[in-house]
């Protein structure tokens, strides 16, 4: 299995950020940066070492740093620190001289870049396998013109070709190591790592980026990040969870609907309505994440309305009701409890139903069907019971 090594460059002294010390070791929203970037990197299947690049004078400091935070923020991420050099160039030159691998990939990424997601690294080195090299990028929004010493424009770019480069940008090993080569011997100097590997001829594919993925680099640079960690929380706050529970009797002249599906049996359940025990679980976990109660409270089995009623038309009624409140459902899973019939052969139909009303994807709705091995009325065949668990969400 392939492993994709990762130099993160965070050796720069940060002047423009005005705090005094290495801007990796600077904290936001009470965690250092670079420690950000390696939380990042802990979701990131088939990761090899990541190389920390820090001034030889922050070894010891950073290596206290990061053992501090390992456990709680990037267990599963294998590092080694390495001394910086004078220029951004040096410092991943002397990070590739530490890597034994001849042959492989290797990404880099700048320390300051702490919002770069693992999907991110995962697209670019898609890429890259394909290409020998790739860089996420995005598309300038701004017109870019460029000024002369006397700050007077010259000419105005075309903006529709100019992108705004980003890290990670992932490389073959022996691609990277032979630009560093030519880059060394030639004594040029280059402000990324794409721009050694074009100055030997290489043909870099570019991957769309995300214009989260902000370099820190000034103060106003930390408020934004601050604010960006700030709305992920207040996401994390609108997303609510609900459970559900739901039994009916057995009994014989009923239709057994599961779902919205009619499965074929001797027996079908006892009820005010259609007595689909798994819509109602899944309605009640709805109303419960959002605080609107219950079935019985919205749809009483006193109303001679709700008489044989489609559970499905009543699903869509608490879907009405979550929408006008700014919700809407995000995933949903509902387990049936049930000896018999045997309901494997039907889950996909119900999948369906429910991904059509609900208007979600596959993989956010999931139904499943187990037995009390026996035990119980379930197990006696005297009723079927079901629970649900729903997150929804603010639209």
């Amino acid at each position: 299995m392939e492993k994709l090594n990762v130099i993160i460059a965070a050796a720069g002294k940060g002047t423009r950020l005005g705090m005094g010390m290495n801007k990796a070791f600077v904290k936001l929203a009470g965690v250092p940066i670079i420690v950000h970037n390696l939380r990042q990197l802990n979701n990131l299947p088939d990761l090899g070492t990541v190389f920390i690049v820090v001034g030889s004078g922050e070894l010891t400091e950073a290596e206290k740093m990061l053992k501090k935070y390992q456990t709680g923020y990037f267990p599963l991420v294998r590092w080694q620190l390495v001394a910086g050099g004078r220029q951004r160039q040096d410092s991943v030159a002397n990070a590739l001289a530490q890597i034994k691998e001849k042959t492989g990939w290797i990404a880099v990424h700048d320390g300051a870049r702490p919002f770069a997601a693992s999907e991110l690294f995962a697209e670019v080195w898609s890429t890259a396998r394909k290409t020998g090299a790739a860089i996420a990028a995005v598309p300038c929004k701004d017109t870019i013109k460029e000024v002369n010493p006397e700050k007077l424009v010259n000419a105005t770019l075309e903006r529709s070709r100019l992108w705004a480069v980003q890290t990670p940008q992932i490389f073959s090993l022996e691609l990277l190591r032979k630009a560093y080569a030519q880059l060394q011997k030639a004594g040029n100097m280059v402000t990324d790592d794409a721009g050694a590997v074009e100055q030997i001829g290489g043909k870099v594919a570019v991957v769309m980026g995300n214009y989260k993925n902000i370099k820190i680099t000034t103060p106003d640079d930390l408020i934004l990040g601050e604010a960006f960690i700030k709305g992920a929380a207040n996401m994390a706050d609108n997303i609510h969870v609900g459970s559900g529970f739901d039994v009916h009797r057995l009994v014989p002249d009923r239709k057994l609907i599961l779902c919205g599906v009619t499965i074929p049996y001797t027996l079908g359940l006892l009820g005010h309505s259609d007595a689909d025990v798994a819509l109602h679980a899944l309605m009640d976990a709805m109303l419960g994440a959002a605080g609107f109660g219950d079935i019985g409270k919205l749809f009483p089995d006193t109303d001679p309305a709700f008489k044989d009623a489609d559970s499905m038309v009543l699903l869509k009624e608490v879907i009405g009701k979550l929408q006008e409140a700014g919700w809407q459902v995000n995933n949903a899973d509902v387990t049936i409890i049930a000896q018999k019939p045997k309901l494997a052969s039907y889950r996909e139909a119900m999948e369906k139903n429910l991904s059509n009303i609900l208007h979600l994807t596959a993989d956010a709705i999931n139904v499943k069907a187990t037995t009390t091995e026996q035990l119980g009325f379930t197990g006696r065949g005297e009723g079927i019971a079901s629970q649900a668990v729903v997150t929804i969400k603010k639209i």
